[in-house]
């Protein structure tokens, strides 16, 4: 028999509208809907909570977390972990994302995902392969010994791999993909993110045409805005179907550049956010490697040894504040881009909303957007007085 419970709260937010003094209804691991506080059933086990209710956030790019990176170890457990680190922080969907790597190591961890999905891991959502098929010249903190062109065995490597998890993004380059090779994995149903480019504003228009619906971490590691070429940047904010990532920590992308592009973005496709975590997430520790770098934390960066930035140091309630404080973004709309907006990006109809047949995914907030509980399907896994 499925568990029903009531959360009752001040607001709740069902990434549209806020509803005051109400209650989310619980069944199994779904939302059955947002009713006032006096019409909860009767006999309903009710937990009251203080400030807000909102939808658990979905970060489409975690390369890491809780002392673990994907990079490093290919299994179930090491997506456990990273998943986990995430929870306090808001996150109830993740894609474990792998930065460009073999194929070997790119095998592993499609085996990894799998299993992961088979084990049902709280937060697992799909995989994010990052790589290895990007432009040299825009590599940042990808080994370019590593990048290379995607061939046919590459392509077949892809689909088949879509066809055993729940979800598949992969972060190309036209340099190295073709828009027929884009168009195939399009069609497969892997979702197609341009990224790591020097690719002009035709290309890429093309591409999004053949199948890309997506770029990866807006203005980093692409051709820029310019006054006689649009680049990339330009094409995805250009562009009404091609949604954005975006890292909001004022290191990744100054904000005055991130207030522009938001009131430029063409629709219906979105900005949303995401951390591009690395290991650091959930832990005190000053260093890591990625690919046999060492990579070192210092005053919220992360960087490489010539200075590169070598992912982010952010976690998701951090990226929410910093959209609402430092851009002045209303907060149901920088919950959206944490929540509604990725999960309609990658097709996850049950996730980033708190409506009728939704996963019961959420988060618990303060007046002062703390995370206070999180919930994933219906589970309770975090609580900050545990």
């Amino acid at each position: 028999m499925m568990s029903s419970f009531a959360l009752a709260a001040p607001r709740i937010f069902d990434s549209v509208i806020w509803h005051r003094d109400a209650a989310l209804l619980v069944r199994g691991d779904g939302v059955e809907a947002i009713v006032p506080r006096g019409d909860i059933p009767a006999g309903t086990p009710v937990t009251e909570q203080n400030g807000m209710l909102v939808p658990g956030f979905v970060d489409l790019q975690v390369n890491g977390g809780g002392g673990v990176m994907l990079n490093d170890r290919q299994d179930v457990e090491t997506i456990r972990t990273i998943c986990a680190a995430h929870a306090p922080f808001g996150t109830t969907a993740l894609l474990p994302t792998l930065i460009t790597d073999t194929p070997e190591i790119t095998a592993r961890t499609v085996e990894s995902g799998v299993g992961a999905a088979g084990a049902h891991v709280p937060g697992f959502a799909g995989l994010h392969l990052e790589g290895p098929h990007l432009s040299l010249a825009r590599k940042g903190a990808h080994d370019p010994k590593l990048i290379r062109p995607m061939e046919d065995a590459d392509q077949a490597f892809l689909i088949e791999a879509r066809n055993r998890l729940p979800s598949l993004l992969t972060t190309v380059a036209p340099e190295s993909v073709t828009p027929e090779r884009m168009t195939a994995l399009s069609k497969a149903g892997v979702v197609v993110s341009l990224g790591h480019s020097d690719t002009t504003y035709a290309v890429a228009t093309a591409c999004a045409a053949a199948g890309a619906t997506m770029a990866t971490h807006l203005f980093n590691a692409m051709s820029q805005i310019g006054n006689r070429e649009a680049g990339l940047a330009g094409a995805v904010i250009d562009n009404g179907g091609l949604w954005a990532g975006l890292i909001a920590d004022g290191i990744h992308v100054d904000p005055a550049t991130i207030g522009i592009a938001m009131r430029a973005k063409t629709g219906p496709a979105k900005i949303f956010l995401v951390t591009d975590a690395m290991a650091t997430i959930g832990t005190d520790m000053k260093s890591f490697t990625l690919n046999g770098r060492t990579v070192r934390r210092e005053n919220g960066r992360l960087t490489l040894a010539d200075g590169t930035l070598a992912g982010a140091d952010l976690d998701m309630i951090s990226a929410v504040r910093f959209m609402h404080r430092q851009i002045r973004l209303e907060l149901g709309e920088a919950l959206r881009m944490a929540s509604l907006y990725p999960a309609e990006a990658m097709g996850l109809a049950r996730h980033g909303r708190l409506v009728a047949g939704s996963r019961a995914d959420m988060v618990a907030l303060s007046d002062g957007l703390d995370v206070r509980r999180v919930w994933i399907g219906g589970e309770q896994v975090f609580s900050a007085g545990a």
